[in-house]
């Protein structure tokens, strides 16, 4: 008697009703700082190349702090170290959601996912090693095209004034947190500086804490955030970049709710800081990164040199190439099913789109780079190769516009006025 055909699994259906509302949730967020990040970074090349760049330069590079503590940063210096710990803390919360009651916490609906988001990682650090070496360049910027901006790929939505189906934005949702994860891993093993063995203990002695006062339910933001900011210091002192002692908070955060509570640590936090971290955190990097000189000379560059043109070409292609290649080849092992509602060719434009690498490229790019000259083409190259993707993104999706407008409104549509979306009081729901 032969067994019965395993049934298929639903790929990009529809979601199931708390994990909607907490993607749309943060993708409102997401989509707001986006828009502010797009302005914050326009500012800033406007302002790089106007007469008054000298002032940009003096803001930029003026330091502050204290240095009795080896606190004595520049304003870059404090976006990217200070500012950008707020940013991995709300990565590490949604990590964390992912993992216990998001798409990442059964093996078996992690797999896609995050086969996709490994090969869309891989693919591109290759193809900027084979370039930069084909070229005679520079391998330590391998890492700098592997992650994905989610904020400013869902500015770009918003400003083609599309409608994706919240199983296309969990999808690139997901893969970006997936690549945040993996850009942490990478910055926290391949740029470390001398380590401060006595500055580490002291930051993991920190985070021992945190995890103490979690799990005896201690409450108060006063306990929190100068522990916070002691064990920032003292990881940025022991020779790890700070913004892993952000993530690694944000992991240890509670995420599940105890009886009679409202919300979680992790959802309290996240509600306070996911605005902050997007709107302000992300926006001020920004502006403080992307100023940047651009002539038709170093534009051309860009293009020439080994090291932009493999961040260009990474971006651009190995992006594309290694998360549409890695769902493909995933969606088959796993016996996944695609929505009959959508084609393969949404997946491809989600797979061009993920190619929009800004926050994350330019912080990579900074510590691969320590020569300023070399990390202003890079920069460039970033900005250039997020560009490109943009666009190609935009032509895929305005395509695919009126199938995703269909699909928005009918599972949005709530014409009793319950809250509820009408789809998911259909007998049908839980097959679809």
């Amino acid at each position: 008697m032969s067994a019965a055909p395993r049934e298929r699994s639903p790929f990009l259906g529809l979601l199931p009703l708390p994990e909607r509302n907490a993607v749309v949730q943060a993708l409102r967020t997401e989509t707001v700082g986006g828009l502010v990040l797009l302005v914050a970074a326009v500012v800033a090349l406007v302002w790089a190349n106007t007469p008054w760049s000298g002032v940009y330069e003096q803001i930029r590079d003026f330091h502050f702090g204290i240095p009795a503590l080896g606190l004595d940063l520049s304003v870059e210096h404090w976006t990217a170290d200070g500012l950008l710990a707020v940013f991995f803390l709300v990565a590490g919360i949604e990590l964390k959601r992912e993992l216990v009651v998001g798409e990442l916490r059964t093996p078996a609906t992690a797999a896609l996912p995050v086969i996709a988001a490994v090969c869309g990682m891989i693919v591109p650090a290759a193809l900027y090693a084979a370039t930069a070496a084909a070229g005679g360049g520079s391998l330590e910027g391998w890492a700098v095209p592997m992650a994905t901006d989610i904020a400013f790929a869902l500015a770009v939505l918003a400003v083609l004034s599309t409608h994706l189906p919240a199983a296309l934005r969990a999808f690139l949702l997901t893969l970006a947190v997936v690549d945040d994860l993996g850009a942490i891993l990478i910055i926290a093993v391949f740029f470390t500086s001398d380590l401060n063995l006595a500055a580490l203990g002291g930051a993991f002695a920190g985070l021992i804490v945190f995890y103490v006062l979690q799990r005896c339910r201690v409450r108060g933001w006063w306990w929190y955030v100068p522990l916070g900011v002691v064990t920032w210091a003292l990881m940025y002192n022991g020779g790890v970049h700070a913004t892993v002692a952000g993530v690694a908070m944000g992991l240890i955060l509670r995420t599940t709710r105890d009886k009679g509570e409202t919300a979680s640590p992790a959802e309290r936090t996240s509600h306070l800081l996911h605005p902050v971290s997007a709107g302000v955190v992300v926006p001020l990097f920004a502006l403080f990164a992307a100023g940047v000189g651009i002539s038709g000379a170093a534009l051309a560059e860009v293009f020439t040199r080994p090291e932009p043109l493999g961040v260009v070409v990474g971006l651009v292609i190995g992006k594309t190439l290694g998360i549409f290649v890695g769902t493909y080849l995933a969606a088959r092992f796993t016996r996944a099913q695609l929505n009959p509602e959508l084609a393969w060719a949404d997946v491809l434009a989600m797979a061009v789109l993920a190619g929009i690498g800004f926050t994350v490229a330019l912080l990579i790019g900074e510590l691969a780079f320590p020569d300023p000259a070399a990390v202003e083409h890079v920069k460039a190259a970033v900005l250039t190769g997020s560009l490109i993707a943009a666009a190609l993104a935009a032509l895929l999706i305005r395509r695919r516009n009126g199938v995703y407008r269909r699909l928005y409104e009918e599972e949005n549509r709530d014409d009793d006025h319950d809250g509820i979306p009408d789809i998911y009081q259909r007998a049908d729901a839980g097959e679809r």
